[in-house]
């Protein structure tokens, strides 16, 4: 029985999309109104509308610049801490209450409470590294507890230093999950960093147009933005995971040139 040809996936993807859309374009055409749901047509002429603003890409700037200051700031965080608490119970057991309340209370709760504590134009940078901080020392720490032991072993009977078994062992081990946590990490600091923009009013930002565009009503303008959130962060989701997938290449964590070559 001959084996069924698969479409490359960009086409599965570009098929994709294009259902989508003529999902939306049917909506909106049984809807007929355009302040409730806009037709595609309708975003993408606003939407080029606003790229011919210079206001956009302040805007799209400024936001880019807290969200992505706050996310690589968790990364660096939550490293550290994943670390520590995988080598001592007891910071551990300090740190891990802490983990648990962020990551139960809701994102709202914390925009609220940080209106209070710190500047509003700093409340997108605490916001996103506050969402990402968990979910990147939960991995990194999960990372270096499931560490290979007979490797760990095989290392300790040829008198492997600190440096080695860390090149060698922990950081293989922990390289896929770290990079799982940041491909999660950049939607959600993306969402929340952009929610907290709007709560807070953080001037020429994303969140802060999409605030006065729903006052105005003016929907259609409020889905362009949504899709510039949309679009940049698949962008920068795309050169972050390239720039890690390369990263893992030159130090030999692929499955080909694997620490277990070395030992």
């Amino acid at each position: 029985m001959k084996k069924r040809a698969e479409l490359p996936s960009p086409l599965r993807g570009l098929i994709a999309l294009l259902f989508w859309l003529g999902v939306w374009w049917i909506i909106s055409l049984i809807v007929g109104r355009e302040v409730l749901i806009p037709s595609p047509p309708a975003v993408l002429k606003k939407l080029f509308e606003l790229l011919r603003s210079s206001g956009f890409y302040l805007s799209v700037l400024l936001s880019l610049a807290r969200i992505t200051a706050g996310f690589f700031a968790a990364v660096l965080l939550g490293t550290v801490s994943g670390v520590v608490c995988a080598v001592s119970r007891t910071a551990d057991t300090l740190l891990s209450p802490l983990y648990t309340v962020i990551k139960a209370t809701p994102v709202a709760s914390f925009i609220i409470l940080a209106l209070v504590w710190i500047n509003k134009e700093l409340i997108p940078v605490f916001i996103s590294a506050l969402m990402v901080l968990p979910v990147i020392h939960g991995n990194v720490r999960e990372g270096i507890v499931s560490a290979d032991r007979g490797l760990l072993e095989a290392a300790n009977i040829f008198n492997f230093s600190r440096s080695q078994k860390l090149r060698l062992i922990y950081a293989p081990s922990v390289a896929p999950y770290l990079t799982a946590g940041v491909r999660t990490c950049l939607g959600l600091a993306w969402k929340a960093g952009v929610a907290s923009e709007v709560l807070c009013f953080a001037s020429y930002s994303i969140g802060k147009r999409l605030y006065e565009s729903k006052v105005y009503l003016e929907t259609t303008e409020t889905f362009a933005w949504t899709l510039t959130v949309i679009v940049m962060s698949m962008i920068i989701e795309k050169l972050l995971m390239s720039a890690v997938g390369r990263l893992q290449r030159r130090k030999g964590y692929d499955k080909d040139h694997g620490p277990e070559k070395e030992l």
